[in-house]
């Protein structure tokens, strides 16, 4: 019992200096530029494309590191939009490279934000789950495959995923593999649905070709499970 209790508190020692290390990496960029985080507040609450590709071009080399940092803090948030950041790497660094950097950098973003949130509030969420039946029923969805589903969703919003996640049981290797595996459909669709908006005089039969894909796999998968649930309820 002792040896337990000892365990548990070196883990949460652990998990706290972790959140202590990444503070301060957050606070020290603050003090470095000042300017940095209202920025990309800014950019991202107003959705400002051409603003948000001049601010990466004025980076130069560091451009295409400087977008994964601002997609990973925007996806740590949770409630400001990523889908400015991630037509914008689709339109300067091309397809290919602007899904491989969006898709890891909100991978890593919703990671860390689970993390954080499990650190400072686990005790408290399973308290919650205890006493909540609905809850109770949410934590039985505790796999890396529901993750992953939910995370394939385009524009859904990061924080209420993160949050329910935290909320429950999950093992933080599920959830992790649930997000990298998810992350990717969705996000690919994000990079290329913007970057062919913003070009549509020259993707024009592409974006459409891709409208109706989209919304012929997402139906399909909605229909299966819900007949799929009719199915279990009879």
């Amino acid at each position: 019992m002792r040896y337990r209790n000892w365990n548990e508190k070196g883990e949460r020692r652990f998990r706290l200096s972790i959140l202590a290390l990444m503070i301060v990496v957050l606070a020290s960029i603050h003090l470095f530029d000042p300017t940095f985080y209202p920025t990309i507040y800014h950019l991202s609450k107003d959705g400002d494309l051409r603003g948000t590709i001049a601010y990466l071009h004025s980076f130069g080399i560091y451009a295409a590191f400087m977008s994964f940092f601002i997609d990973v803090v925007i996806n740590i948030v949770g409630f400001l939009p990523s889908i400015f950041i991630s037509t914008a790497n689709g339109l300067i660094f091309g397809l290919f490279w602007g899904v491989i950097i969006s898709w890891l950098a909100e991978t890593v973003g919703v990671i860390i934000s689970f993390y954080v949130m499990r650190t400072l509030f686990r005790g408290m969420a399973m308290n919650i789950i205890n006493k909540s039946k609905t809850l109770k029923k949410l934590d039985s969805y505790d796999s890396w495959q529901a993750i992953a589903a939910a995370r394939a969703i385009p524009y859904m919003p990061n924080g209420l995923v993160t949050a329910i996640a935290a909320l429950s049981s999950m093992h933080f290797r599920q959830y992790a593999l649930g997000c990298l595996i998810g992350k990717l459909p969705s996000t690919a669709l994000e990079v290329v649905l913007g970057h062919d908006v913003v070009n549509m005089e020259e993707h024009a039969f592409r974006l459409t070709i891709l409208i109706i894909l989209v919304t012929l796999i997402y139906g399909g998968v909605w229909y299966y499970n819900r007949r799929k649930n009719k199915v279990k309820g009879n």
